[in-house]
């Protein structure tokens, strides 16, 4: 999950206080005593999270001195990574680990020569317990150099219970059904829908669940290493699909210039907050954690989901992201950097988070009991049943000035298609002449 999807805002300062440790650039954390195989030895990890992400990760980080003796210091990047890790390996300062949130971000340091490959540890390890397509998407050129640690499940519909019994209706299982439970829904007086038009990046989510259902994992790769142009038929079809929930103003609260107002905390807020204005909200599992911390709902009584509906017939999609850990080639403790990765790909690192709370891990040997409620559970099994059918965020695998750009690139063309749904065919042509230009830059 990329930071434009994370909504945890908590001054990293207070954290650090809190702590006594790492934050934003503080003191390290270190185990004490010097019987253990990194004692004496210091460990940098950068990474993008703040908030309630940073002080669970240090949590890993504190494992892990507890583990070897190492001391570690974490320092946030913020959103822009790719610049702050640069700037740091330019400055003689390279941090020995990097939690990289995009696979787009992953292939750029590797092309820059950046990276250190995966020890063979690590790849044994990455082989027991992960599937295929985690190593896949960690790989460059047939090298893994990446480990996802944290993964976030982007095919999970969120809704109010109380709002579906008002209305009674069940949590649909297609597409087809998805739209006429929300009719209904509409009818009993609640807009169906809360739709975040105000961060294009749930756009793009709206888009890849629904093309991967319709035309089916293979095209979906092929389209997002742009082997197949934003023009096929495939994409077409997906846009017109997707028009018929953004052409309907009384399935969206607030209709198009509603949500097109609306980013992703207020569509949550829109569903879960004191003053519901929607019955459901789609995005990933860590909608959860809004609704839970902020609106004070019970996750699986107040505030549940259901799976992304198959669509036209195809299989239900299953959309991921992810956090991958990298060692960099110029930080100055290759030793410590290389055990940390091979104590992230664990199921004991993966339970420490999981037992936080916020998190969901790839790996398959974790137990699930480690996560704290039945609905973690439910999300961190349809990730890990869906195996190699788990497809990467399609956006986050694209250059960023296509995919990951506010006000420019899919986001913006796709802002627009939710404004105008009414010409799909004239959308696929200005995505291709974006992501022409991008994919040849």
């Amino acid at each position: 999950m990329t930071t434009r999807r994370r909504t945890a805002m908590a001054c990293c300062s207070a954290l650090a206080l809190a702590l006594g440790a790492t934050a934003c650039g503080g003191g390290p954390v270190s185990a004490g005593g010097g019987d253990k195989p990194l004692s004496g030895q210091t460990l940098n990890v950068a990474g993008v999270w703040s908030g309630a992400e940073q002080k669970n990760f240090q949590k890993v980080l504190d494992a892990f001195t507890e583990k070897t003796g190492a001391t570690t210091r974490f320092t946030s990047t913020g959103d822009n990574v790719s610049t702050v890790v640069g700037s740091k390996i330019e400055g003689g300062n390279a941090p020995d680990v990097v939690m990289v949130p995009q696979v787009g971000v992953l292939q750029q340091f590797a092309a820059k020569g950046w990276l250190a490959p995966l020890s063979g540890k690590t790849v044994s390890a990455l082989d027991a317990n992960f599937a295929p397509v985690w190593k896949e998407y960690g790989s460059v050129g047939g090298k893994p150099y990446g480990l996802y640690f944290k993964a976030a499940h982007k095919s999970t519909v969120w809704y109010s219970p109380e709002a579906f019994e008002q209305a009674g209706v069940e949590p649909p299982k297609s597409y087809e059904d998805l739209l006429k439970a929300g009719r209904t829904v509409s009818d009993s007086g609640l807009p169906a829908f809360a739709v975040a038009g105000e961060d294009g990046w749930t756009l793009t989510d709206w888009f890849e669940n629904i093309y991967l259902s319709q035309a089916g994992p293979e095209k979906y790769d092929r389209l997002a290493r742009h082997e197949i142009p934003w023009t096929d038929p495939s994409v077409v079809k997906a846009l017109t699909t997707l028009g018929t929930l953004f052409s309907d103003a009384e399935l969206i609260a607030g209709g198009q210039k509603g949500a097109l107002g609306t980013d992703f905390p207020g569509s949550v807020e829109k569903v879960f907050g004191p003053e519901p204005e929607a019955a459901m909200v789609y995005e990933g599992d860590f909608v959860a954690g809004i609704a839970k911390d902020q609106f004070g709902r019970t996750i699986g009584k107040d505030a549940r989901f259901f799976p992304f509906p198959a669509v036209a017939g195809g299989k239900a999609p299953v959309v991921s992201g992810g956090d991958a850990a990298v060692a960099l080639k110029d930080g100055k403790n290759r030793k410590a950097a290389t055990a940390f990765l091979e104590y992230l790909a664990t199921p004991e690192a993966a339970a420490v988070w999981a037992e936080a709370g916020g998190f969901l891990s790839p790996n398959k040997k974790l137990d699930l009991a480690a996560y704290g409620d039945d609905t973690l559970r439910a999300t961190a099994r349809s990730l890990i049943d869906a195996g190699d059918a788990v497809r990467f965020d399609m956006s986050d695998q694209a250059p960023a000035s296509f995919g990951g750009t506010k006000g420019t690139g899919e986001w913006k063309l796709l802002q627009d298609f939710l404004r105008d749904p009414s010409k799909p065919a004239a959308t696929a042509a200005a995505l291709e002449a974006a992501a022409a230009k991008a994919y040849k830059g």
